[in-house]
């Protein structure tokens, strides 16, 4: 790998987002951003910026489901993962994308170490 991939990390939950951040970022090598505000990452958001997105689905006035559509519409080929409570199934999520493969629905709690290499499958 020339250069470290880069991902997006969007929460509502300030700690989670961090903790997500040094974690991959020392496990997985990974260059991580983060946001808890979705209307700040909608925003700072450019295409071809990152090799991967993770959003969590429930987030208080945008839910992660609409803002992966705003994302897709500024960039179609990004990668967008989602991490769940598992308030949320699969089935939900694929109705906002019929494409989108099962595993990219995260379901929380999961250790980083699974999450690190969870996402080295997903950048592959």
């Amino acid at each position: 790998m020339s250069h470290r991939q880069k991902i997006l990390v969007v929460g509502d939950e300030y700690d989670t987002a961090f903790v997500l951040k040094n974690g991959l970022e020392r496990k997985g090598g990974y260059n991580v951003d983060v946001f808890t505000d979705r209307f700040t990452a909608l925003n700072d958001f450019q295409a071809d910026s990152y090799d991967l997105i993770l959003i969590d689905i429930r987030m208080p006035n945008m839910t992660g489901f609409d803002l992966y559509k705003k994302i897709k519409e500024r960039d179609n080929k990004v990668k967008i993962s989602f991490l769940s409570a598992s308030q949320y199934t699969y089935e939900e999520f694929k109705k906002y994308d019929p494409m989108i493969e099962e595993n990219h629905f995260i379901e929380k709690p999961i250790g980083l170490g699974e999450l690190a290499n969870k996402i080295k499958c997903l950048l592959e």
